[in-house]
């Protein structure tokens, strides 16, 4: 069964800081790309970041500079490391595990909050 978990998230004011984890389980992890997604309330989901099994990351523009994915193959675990918080970045963070060679191998986790206020 496959399970993909989570953690992290809370409540920061503006400015600070917040460290993301999403455990995998289930699955040959390091074959799967492993994503971020955000959701703001009222908005559609939207892309963070992604990390290949090798390491190479890509981010959304808005992200870029603020937010470090990183992934540790040995704990099947991925990581978003979120610097220079604001009220914007409020939303449900969803982890993403993708299949390298077969895309409908495509799992998500059930996402943590994010709050940024004052």
């Amino acid at each position: 069964q496959v399970q993909v978990v989570e953690s992290g998230g809370g409540l920061v004011q503006p400015g600070g800081s917040l460290r993301l984890s999403c455990a995998a389980s289930g699955i040959s992890f390091s074959l799967y790309f492993m994503g971020w997604y955000r959701q703001a309330p009222g908005k559609q989901r939207e892309f963070v970041a992604i990390i290949t099994s090798d390491g190479v990351a890509n981010y959304a523009d808005s992200m870029k500079g603020r937010f470090t994915i990183s992934r540790d193959n040995a704990k099947n675990t991925v990581y978003l490391q979120m610097n220079s918080l604001k009220p914007e970045d409020t939303a449900d963070y969803y982890c993403n595990a993708l299949n390298q060679r077969n895309t409908r191998l495509n799992y998500w986790g059930q996402g943590t909050q994010v709050t940024v206020s004052s």
